[in-house]
This record gives C-alpha cells, structure tokens and sequence, in this order.
C-alpha cells in the first residue's frame, strides 16, 4: 500500500466526494478516481459504495480508516524526525462549531497560518454527536465540544473554559429588566439554531419541564438568530461569547434568566491516541488562547 493513495483515500473518506478531495489535494478528479482503484486493487476490496453522485464506505472502507490515518501520521512524524526540523508540520483536521470558529478561535487560526504554515489546517464545521463519531472513527484527529458533560464514551478530552450563556431580546422587549423564572419563558415567540446544538437541547429540555410543548423558530446559524432576536421576532439563548459585541452596543440586551445547566468548551481525540508534535502544539495553543480570552 503506497503512502500516496492511502492519503488520497483518508482525504476522500473524510469529506465523502471524490469532486471536493479532488479540490483540496489538488489533483484532477480522474486522479482521485484512479489512485482510489489502485488502492483497492491491491487490498482486493472495494472501499467505497457508490450511490449515483453520492459515496459511503464500505465496512472494508470502515476498517481501513483508521490505519490509513495512523500510518500517514507516522510518515509525518519520521518525515519531520529524519530532516531534523524544529519547524513544525503535517495535516490537522478539527472538529469545531460556528461559536467557536466565528467567536473564539480566529486568533487561533491566524497563528498557526503565520507562524506554522507547515501545519496544515483543515477546520470541519459539525455538532457533538457527529464530531464525537468523527473522532473515534479517526476521521478528525481533534474536535471542540460544547456539552455539559465531560465525559465521552471512546475519547479523551480537556475542558477548556466554562461557556457562559445569555438569554437576549431587543431592547425595549416585553421581558427586558424583570427577574424571570422558566415559566415565563414559554409563551414567547423563541428563536434557535438547528436542533443538535446543545445549549439549545438543553434550553428546550428545561422549558419542557414547565410546558407541554416548546416551539422554536428555526435559523440556521448564529448570525442569522441575532439578527432575528434584534428585530424583535423573539428571545434566543446563546453562547455569551457570540453576543458579547451586541449587547455591548446596545442591539441586543440581557434578559435576567440564569440557565440552569453548565456547557463547558472542550477539545477531544479518540483514546489511546498518539497526538503528534504538532497535534499537541494545537492543544496547547487553543488551551492558551481560551484561558487568555477568559
């Protein structure tokens, strides 16, 4: 099994599309296609079913995954023992989230962009349960998590920070400047992200402890639920960090509610794994920068 096509198989698997792996190796799609063959021909096996314009992996495929991750993260490893370099280097796929890729980690990414552009970067926007998958099949070699609890079945993980929560409105909302209970919640027009998110799980559990149904209008990302909650088309709980800037201008404003549950900011990888120099560089770095930003 060459190195080469037991990459080009990784970068396939982890995106499912032999038109997007194409893209980001750099190779003509035909290329991919071709190395892909070869690699099952010499394990006399198909790795991939393909399904019309769409992929999936073959048990086969499922196998392989997680040795053909392991073998290229010692060739990166060897490759940077034997050339003696102090510079650090090699592939990094993240699991993140839009909180923490929008609010918290671009001085993270600037970092590593300017001063260790051999770290190749590749950030995997997904929620908990399928970053947790991810991660124990070998897909993404690191994930961020924001959950209430910390421990996770087949993966190691360090909290990073306690993800503070606001509950926030318009100004000028019916709510604003009065202590609030649960129960007063329920009767608003609620606004959210995609269900999956867990302070919106969490959110919609505690309003069902008072209430028979809960309805939620849906957005699909952070940006799009502020604005929404700025027009005046209801209250959303969100990650303080993504709100910090409107509530400081004033276009949104703090509803005196207090969740509560704890969500924590957490970095994960499959147990047993060995993280690379430049993997623990990562941690390291984003352990720093979330205790610097408080």
């Amino acid at each position: 099994m060459e190195l080469r096509l037991l990459a080009t198989f990784e970068k396939v698997a982890g995106v499912l599309s032999f038109t997007q792996a194409a893209a980001e190796l750099k190779y003509a799609q035909s290329s991919v296609t071709s190395q892909i063959r070869a690699l099952e021909a010499s394990l006399g096996a198909e790795l991939f079913d393909r399904l019309g314009s769409r992929i999936r992996l073959t048990e086969a495929g499922e196998r392989l995954l997680p040795y053909a991750r392991q073998m290229r993260e010692l060739a990166d490893e060897a490759r940077t023992a034997v050339a003696g370099a102090e510079e650090p280097a090699g592939t990094l796929t993240v699991g993140t989230m839009e909180s923490l890729t929008s609010y918290r980690l671009p001085p993270l990414l600037e970092l590593f962009h300017h001063r260790y552009p051999k770290v190749r970067l590749s950030m995997r926007p997904t929620l908990g349960d399928e970053t947790r998958q991810a991660l124990r099949q070998g897909t993404y070699d690191l994930g961020f998590l924001m959950e209430a609890g910390t421990e996770h079945a087949g993966l190691e993980s360090e909290v990073l920070a306690v993800e503070p929560l606001a509950l926030v409105a318009a100004p000028g909302h019916a709510l604003a400047g009065q202590e609030l209970g649960t129960a007063d919640l329920v009767r608003q027009s609620l606004l959210a992200t995609e269900p999956g998110c867990a302070y919106r799980d969490l959110f919609e559990r505690e309003l069902k402890s008072v209430a028979d149904t809960v309805d939620f209008m849906e957005f699909g990302t952070i940006e799009a639920t502020k604005r929404a909650a700025a027009a005046g088309l209801g209250i959303s709980l969100l990650p303080e960090v993504t709100v910090a800037a409107e509530l400081a201008e004033g276009s949104l404003v703090r509803l005196l509610w207090e969740p509560p549950f704890t969500l924590r900011t957490q970095l994960a990888w499959r147990s047993g794994k060995r993280l690379p120099a430049h993997v623990r560089l990562f941690v390291e770095q984003a352990r720093k920068l979330v205790s610097e930003q408080g």
